[in-house]
């Protein structure tokens, strides 16, 4: 996988880290962990296409796109634990918005 194909779904959570200043951080938590989510299905699709493709062909290669997959499954989760690490950390350091005294 390229370099910028790795990077292109942590965009979006840039976007998210920086605006979580400007909001209250379990709903830039919330957000972060959502994105986690929807990276971490994106590489248990591709890990199924890998895994499609390869059906009938010979043996050899069924093992190989089935450890291909097992690797991508393995990635997306690591990557979605990250994310949701840095949710975590991101609700330690920035207090919760408090509401306004009247």
């Amino acid at each position: 996988m390229t370099p910028a194909r790795r990077a292109a779904p942590l965009l979006p959570l840039a976007a998210l880290v920086a605006l979580a200043g400007c909001g209250d951080s379990t709903e830039a938590q919330q957000e972060i962990e959502a994105q986690a989510e929807a990276i971490e299905e994106s590489y248990d699709a591709e890990a199924e296409v890998v895994e499609a493709l390869a059906e009938g062909a010979p043996e050899p290669e069924q093992d190989a796109a089935e450890a291909r997959a097992k690797d991508l499954r393995q990635q997306g989760d690591s990557e979605r634990e990250h994310l949701n690490n840095m949710a975590d950390e991101l609700d330690e350091i920035m207090p919760a918005q408090q509401p306004a005294q009247q």
